[in-house]
């Protein structure tokens, strides 16, 4: 073999095609949801380092309920399909649309927070359901 890794090759539409047919569903969601990090203009959360400020775009895998402090705090998981990251809006018990499967942009300070990343209280924007 080549020493060019695999996705630097020259890639024709047969290869494409059949790499999509011996992929996995997960394999797939994930290709397309770091492709749409990348048109976005957004970071990928792997690529996040603590205490950068960023904009990142994902799936929210799930949401959570869960008390920090003795203070409600909805928890959420962001996955763009490179790495995962923590989305935690403190004093909250709810917000409208942010439920697991939906996309949104969010941004912030990354924190690290027992080994995985946060953004704490950040701005986000839910991305069109039509898109999904």
């Amino acid at each position: 073999m080549s020493g060019v890794p695999r996705s630097e090759k020259p890639v024709g539409r047969f290869r494409r095609m059949l790499d999509r047919l011996s992929s996995s569903q997960e394999d797939l969601e994930s290709q397309e949801l770091r492709e749409d990090a990348e048109t976005a203009g957004c970071v990928r959360i792997g690529d996040c380092q603590d205490r950068q400020i960023v904009t990142v775009t994902g799936t929210l895998r799930t949401v959570t309920l869960r008390p920090r402090a003795g203070v409600p705090a909805l928890e959420a998981e962001l996955f763009d399909g490179s790495a995962a990251l923590d989305v935690v809006w403190l004093g909250r018990r709810s917000i409208v649309g942010i439920e697991p499967g939906r996309r949104l942009i969010a941004s912030g300070r990354v924190s690290m927070s027992r080994g995985r990343r946060v953004l704490f209280n950040p701005k986000y924007e839910l991305r069109p359901l039509g898109r999904e």
